[in-house]
């Protein structure tokens, strides 16, 4: 097992997000019903989220199980910067939620814990979320200051979109019952 970054270990689960960190809390709805829950949640876990938005992961298992290790890549050629973490904890057959949350590794740009989970909500709405504290670990993101929020937002913004868009196309052509395409009869 590896070690940590910062000692609040699993406080993306139940909360509060401790002190003396930048917080993100994003929800975006991203689907209809409980096929869409098990889409979306199926997306995330097996890391397709993350690739589709654009990221690339390596990581140990098919699917986010605790204590697997994940990188996380994202920018372009020479601008690209890993991020080593460590799966913290899961939740696969809780009732309506499926998710997990990852915590910061040596050599990751930041301190903290991101979790990344979908809910049925009792309208039938799928609400997915991305929970997170985190602050500063390298020279270059302490040099960014308050870009580096305003990138973590915007990426998670990203995600939601990418979700979304997967959680659509896995309705299929006629898009499922319930899911018609516009201007269809």
């Amino acid at each position: 097992m590896s070690t940590f970054t910062y000692p609040e270990t699993g406080a993306t689960r139940h909360g509060p997000l401790p002190r003396g960190y930048h917080h993100l809390h994003h929800r975006a709805p991203v689907g209809r019903g409980e096929a869409d829950l098990a889409a979306a949640g199926a997306a995330i876990t097996e890391w397709r989220m993350h690739r589709a938005s654009g990221a690339g992961v390596e990581a140990s298992a098919r699917r986010a199980e605790p204590g697997g290790d994940v990188r996380v890549s994202l920018g372009l050629g020479p601008l690209r910067f890993t991020a080593p973490c460590e799966v913290v904890w899961t939740a696969y057959g809780e009732e309506g939620r499926t998710g997990f949350a990852y915590g910061t590794l040596a050599g990751h740009p930041e301190r903290g814990e991101e979790c990344f989970v979908v809910e049925l909500a009792d309208d039938e709405t799928v609400w997915f979320t991305v929970l997170a504290f985190s602050r500063p670990a390298a020279w270059y993101t302490r040099l960014a200051g308050p870009l580096v929020p305003q990138v973590q937002r915007w990426y998670a913004r990203r995600l939601g979109r990418t979700l979304r868009r997967l959680v659509a196309g896995g309705r299929g052509v006629s898009g499922g019952p319930g899911h018609e395409p516009p201007g269809a009869p």
